[in-house]
């Protein structure tokens, strides 16, 4: 049998365990001495942040389901007995809630990152695309947990976002009636959506962890693009990375905390706190904030079929952009064309969550069109032309020469020593 060359820890009685299963070798050599590119910067701590609230999700999730009863004569009441009446109900609630929303800003931020610093490119194909996956099965559970409380955006929204499938023709209809579980938004529906949503953080925390070891296997991308050339480029991840993420995690929850506890239905709608009536459609149905880009996508084009085709297709395409960049260079610091354009998609897609905010008609109706169009134009036209025809600017020699000359990054002034160990 293959022996791994384990670690020896001070504590006995873990030197015990892992000489017959050495996953505090494996930790210690992960996340310890991991070597980290030396010039990250804290923008590569919301991959942790998002770690983290994952995390959050799913314990405030656990014990909001011990009190939720998934049927549709109980549901409302079930969230407003938590809300009242539950020791710290109202807490759980809020930070699940709030968490929804933070986790997408960690995720998105996470990767409008990865999209500027070209972290999709080789070797890091996998893990782009496995990002990509995560951030599907996340819609999808945030889609069915905002079901759940059974209001009026719920079930409204429950019944715009199913019918859409119908669109697809022959498989669409059995589809809408699978996921209805009957012909109509019932309770076979809240059923299903319930124990979907309990399942799927935990398939979304399997991804994250081949999303980790996939990253593992390739290193961490960098601000410059550049791959480490030796020691003297790396960083051990523990203390420096340790200590970095940890303040920006420190920093991102009292931003949390000031949702949670002063403006906790900030993010939500109003209507959602009207028990659903089937008989009463809102004025006007919006999906939460973080769906709205999509949802504008689906209504600008005025053809169903082509609407749904849009709203995914702009999701799956964001899986083929290692491919579509055509250039070698990685970061945008030395893409001087590409790095306005990049600005101008992140102009384009707060447009797009506004206009999806907006009702479907007028001059909102126009801009989503041009919003959408622009999105892939973007990436089925631009990106490629641009990696032929741009002159970049020259890359550094290496990390740490770019980082002391600089005097910048995550441990300029770090002595050599602990950079020999990395």
């Amino acid at each position: 049998m293959a022996q791994v060359q384990a670690t020896k820890f001070k504590n006995p009685v873990v030197n015990w365990i892992d000489s017959r299963l050495p996953i505090f070798t494996m930790l210690d050599h992960e996340y310890n001495h991991y070597p980290m590119p030396r010039n990250v910067n804290y923008l590569w701590a919301f991959g942790a942040i998002a770690g983290i609230m994952l995390v959050i999700m799913i314990a405030t999730g656990l014990f909001l389901a011990m009190q939720y009863s998934s049927h549709t004569s109980l549901a409302f009441n079930s969230v407003e007995r938590i809300m009242r009446d539950v020791n710290y109900g109202w807490l759980l609630r809020y930070v699940h809630a709030n968490g929804a929303s933070m986790f997408f800003i960690a995720v998105y931020i996470h990767m409008f990152r990865g999209m500027y610093y070209g972290s999709y490119k080789a070797p890091r194909e996998i893990l782009w695309i496995l990002g990509v996956i995560i951030f599907l099965v996340m819609m999808g559970t945030a889609f069915m947990g905002y079901v759940l409380p059974w209001g009026q955006m719920s079930f409204w929204g429950a019944t715009v976002i199913t019918n859409l499938f119908s669109a697809f023709p022959i498989v669409g209809d059995p589809i809408v009636t699978l996921l209805w579980g009957g012909f109509s938004v019932d309770n076979p529906t809240l059923n299903r959506f319930f124990a979907l949503h309990f399942l799927l953080p935990f398939v979304l925390l399997g991804l994250v962890i081949l999303h980790t070891a996939a990253l593992h296997v390739c290193g961490s991308n960098n601000p410059l693009g550049i791959e480490p050339k030796g020691p003297q480029d790396t960083v051990p991840f523990n203390p420096y990375v340790t200590v970095k993420d940890g303040f920006a995690v420190v920093i991102f929850m009292i931003i949390y905390a000031v949702f949670v506890f002063f403006m906790p239905n900030y993010m939500g709608h109003p209507d959602n706190y009207i028990p659903a009536n089937p008989l009463v459609t809102p004025a006007h149905i919006v999906p939460e904030w973080y769906f709205l880009p999509f949802y504008a996508m689906l209504r600008a084009i005025p053809d169903k079929l082509g609407g749904v085709l849009a709203m995914f297709g702009s999701i799956a395409l964001l899986a083929f952009l290692p491919w579509l960049d055509r250039s070698k260079i990685r970061s945008c610091k030395f893409r001087p064309i590409y790095r306005q354009f990049f600005w101008i998609l992140a102009i384009d897609a707060l447009i797009l969550g506004y206009a999806g905010a907006m009702p479907a008609e007028g001059s909102w109706l126009l801009i989503a069109r041009i919003g959408t169009a622009y999105y892939f134009f973007h990436f089925l036209i631009l990106l490629p032309l641009l990696g032929k025809l741009e002159r970049p600017s020259q890359l550094p020699n290496s990390i740490s020469e770019s980082v002391l000359k600089g005097g910048g990054g995550i441990a300029a002034g770090a002595h050599a020593k602990p950079m020999e160990k990395a």
